[in-house]
């Protein structure tokens, strides 16, 4: 199943797409995909819906982020081995946790827009977890019961303010509007097959600056949501977004950053597309 918000920033309305590429208003069944909605209970009541019947919605609307309002949006650093070695970085024996703030979520179509007097504002195309049932102090063979679907991240990273004047913090790097698009939609679950088996891709202006697989990640899907649910209780609607693989400007020689214009493309296996013009 996969579940969308569609309309103008603020009036998003909840919506599915059919087997046919039809997107369908969900509102008749449940008002938003929020903290209160992402469950299995939703999933249960749109299966037994014909989703023929429900009114569908033009194919040229605006698609807005995958969640509204989530909890928590969790970030893991160089997951990849290969981005910390391109960034000069020590591979973690533990995952590295940071926060995006919420209000950077965006849609996965909308412009990006860059920080005043930004120089070193960078891509990094992510797998994204969406959790759909409490989770606390859980193993990694229960993670997946506590997982409700996945999506694309792009984790926009501005290098000066994450490294230079970070004070050992990556957060002000992490956190500006704009900074967390989603989408196009969450991917319930049972529609990926193996999630450590993903092919994610990053295009800017046409060239192809990332690819890489989930296979390649350090810590997997499993470890992360075991792992966090140690030190804080995951919610439904939280976001994990699970770290990139090599080829950010950040690694280049010489390095290449985001400029006004630009344009990024982002793809991973079985969740879509994402497209964003940088302002």
């Amino acid at each position: 199943m996969k579940l969308l918000r569609c309309e103008n920033v603020g009036k998003e309305v909840p919506a599915v797409l059919d087997e046919n590429g039809i997107i369908r208003d969900l509102s008749a069944i449940i008002p938003d995909l929020t903290p209160n909605t992402i469950n299995k209970s939703t999933i249960e009541k749109i299966e037994k819906k014909d989703l023929s019947k429900l009114p569908e919605i033009k194919k040229n609307v605006r698609i807005g982020p995958c969640v509204s309002n989530p909890e928590k949006f969790i970030g893991i650093g160089l997951n990849y081995s290969a981005h910390a070695k391109e960034t000069q970085a020590n591979t973690p024996k533990e995952p590295i946790v940071f926060f995006k703030a919420n209000s950077s979520i965006c849609g996965p179509y909308d412009d990006v827009c860059l920080p005043k007097n930004s120089s070193k504002s960078d891509w990094e195309v992510e797998l994204g977890v969406i959790i759909g049932k409490q989770t606390k102090n859980i193993s990694k063979d229960k993670s997946m019961d506590h997982i409700f679907g996945f999506c694309i991240v792009n984790d926009v990273s501005e290098r000066e303010y994450q490294l230079e004047r970070s004070s050992g913090q990556w957060d002000k790097g992490k956190a500006f509007d704009t900074f967390g698009p989603i989408g196009p939609y969450i991917v319930t679950k049972d529609e990926i097959k193996d999630v450590q088996n993903l092919n994610l891709q990053l295009k800017l202006n046409g060239k192809i600056m990332q690819k890489g697989n989930t296979q390649s990640m350090i810590f997997g899907v499993n470890h992360l949501v075991s792992y966090l649910s140690f030190f804080m209780t995951l919610k439904p609607g939280d976001i994990i977004t699970t770290g990139t693989p090599p080829g950010c400007g950040i690694g280049r020689k010489p390095q290449i950053f985001l400029k006004s214009g630009d344009e990024m493309e982002l793809q991973i296996d079985g969740l879509g597309s994402q497209k964003q013009k940088v302002k």
